[in-house]
């Protein structure tokens, strides 16, 4: 039964990305014949200055991403899992940017944020009125807002069903003992969603090594090379630059990362032995 989807997974899987592996040992601009060049791509990759910055921006984006996201989402899930009566209508609008794309949101952004006709210009605010994507002081501190008001509503919605499977038995004996809110989160909210913080916490590292969309259209990987992380130089080199065995290379480095962080993520946090969470419930 499972012949099929495998049949899918190698076709278009496992066969582009062995095609990649070897075009990142080629010489080839995208339209004559790849010359084969051996390990030449992967020197001049990694020694390239300007790769070397975005391996550095790629990995502060998926750290400081992972660190906004993350207490985000988990608070606004777990309030989103109330019975309050306004639950719903907040609920409502948090869940607003999951129906934009990355791209529509990167144009709004831009918009807004525009020194000379956003919003901080139309109502007269200097603090808003600067050029927040033209300083490259700010520049990445903009993506990595966008980023968390973009993909923020999906994570929140992982753990508010997480929240809702929690046994209200659980929270019916805190009370009896006197606990708290706070504490009946720390010790009960927290430990029941262990599984649901490692998924969603691999799906934000992850995520991370391919945010592309949201940065093209939103800073073009500038001012300079400020937001230029790996999925953007990429995409620069493969088809600016026309030099698709460095591009190759840099697609292979992505996939090697993401798959070792999400292998590593699943065995240190023993999700690998499918023990259930509500053992002993």
């Amino acid at each position: 039964m499972a012949a099929p989807a495998l049949a899918l997974f190698g076709v278009f899987a496992v066969v582009p990305l062995l095609g990649v592996l070897v075009l990142s040992f080629m010489s080839w601009d995208g339209l004559g014949d790849p010359v084969w060049t051996g390990a030449d791509n992967w020197g001049r990759t990694l020694s390239d200055p300007v790769t070397l910055n975005a391996m550095r921006l790629t990995a502060i984006v998926t750290v400081a991403s992972w660190l906004f996201q993350a207490p985000v989402s988990l608070l606004l899930g777990v309030f989103m899992a109330g019975r309050q009566r306004y639950r719903a209508v907040l609920s409502v609008l948090y869940f607003l940017p999951l129906l934009f794309s990355a791209a529509a949101a990167a144009i709004a952004y831009r918009a807004l944020l525009d020194p000379n006709f956003g919003l901080g210009a139309a109502l007269g605010i200097p603090l808003l009125a600067q050029d927040w994507i033209g300083n490259p002081d700010l520049a990445l501190w903009v993506v990595l807002f966008v980023i968390g008001w973009c993909f923020v509503p999906f994570h929140s919605l992982l753990y508010q069903g997480g929240v809702r499977q929690i046994p209200a038995s659980l929270y019916e004996a805190a009370l009896l003992d006197g606990a708290g809110r706070v504490q009946q989160f720390f010790h009960i909210t927290l430990p029941q969603l262990k599984y649901t913080i490692i998924t969603s916490s691999t799906l934000m590292i992850v995520g991370s090594l391919t945010y592309f969309d949201l940065i093209f259209v939103l800073t073009g990987g500038g001012p300079g090379n400020a937001t230029r992380i790996l999925p953007l130089d990429m995409y620069l080199a493969g088809f600016r630059s026309y030099d698709m065995g460095r591009a190759s290379v840099i697609a292979v480095i992505l996939v090697v990362v993401g798959l070792g962080v999400s292998l590593a993520l699943n065995r240190f946090s023993g999700a690998s032995r499918m023990e259930s969470q509500m053992e002993g419930v």
